[in-house]
């Protein structure tokens, strides 16, 4: 997996307890994905039992490069 400065530098300072396996779990197995082509990112969910909340994971355009992650507490799968 790549990471950027921000997500290095920022976010794992501000989110310890985020774990590689989870990241690597929304890039593999998402239960959604969301391009933001205006601002060449993409969106991955994944749901994580341990924090009994999906964990947004956004990614540069290439699709791989961690630029953020976070607990999103407002997302709700919607049945298709």
């Amino acid at each position: 997996m790549k990471f950027t400065a921000y997500f290095k530098n920022k976010v794992l300072q501000k989110r310890p307890y985020i774990k590689m396996e989870w990241i690597e779990k929304a890039l593999s197995e998402p239960v959604r994905i969301e391009r933001q082509d205006e601002i060449k990112r993409i969106r991955y969910w994944v749901y994580i039992d341990e924090l009994d909340k999906y964990l947004r994971v956004i990614a540069l355009e290439d699709g791989e490069t961690v630029h953020n992650a976070f607990p999103d507490r407002s997302f709700k799968l919607e049945r298709q």
